[in-house]
């Protein structure tokens, strides 16, 4: 494997975590309840839902854990924010990676019209 390959490879195993927490419903969820910019209590993202404070809970270590929340003790409440950054690294690299299929197709398109 080339350098540039196992580079590569390795950029995406860092991804991996992210794509698989926001790969649940109920995250996306408390991930879009997050994104407003103000952090939350446990107790304001359960409101308005059928979920339970543990299930929450749950749900916010796996999205901590990919980095995509953060939590702040405030008094005898953990606040929640979220954290941009994990998600603006995939949308580099998803660019990157459409960019190269752009290039590519590019190539084979004036390949096929010779």
């Amino acid at each position: 494997m080339s350098r540039r390959s196992h580079a590569g490879a390795a950029g995406q195993k860092s991804h991996a975590p992210v794509f698989a927490a926001l790969g649940d419903e109920t995250r996306l969820m408390l991930v879009a309840r997050l994104c407003g910019g103000q952090p939350r209590s446990i107790a304001q993202l359960t409101a308005g839902s059928r979920l339970t404070r543990q299930a929450i809970t749950k749900h916010l270590r796996v999205l901590q854990g990919a980095g995509v929340v953060n939590s702040v003790r405030s008094g005898r409440e953990n606040l929640f924010a979220f954290d941009p950054e994990p998600i603006e690294k995939i949308r580099s690299h998803l660019d990157r990676v459409s960019q190269q299929w752009d290039q590519t197709l590019a190539r084979l398109q004036s390949f096929v019209e010779e």
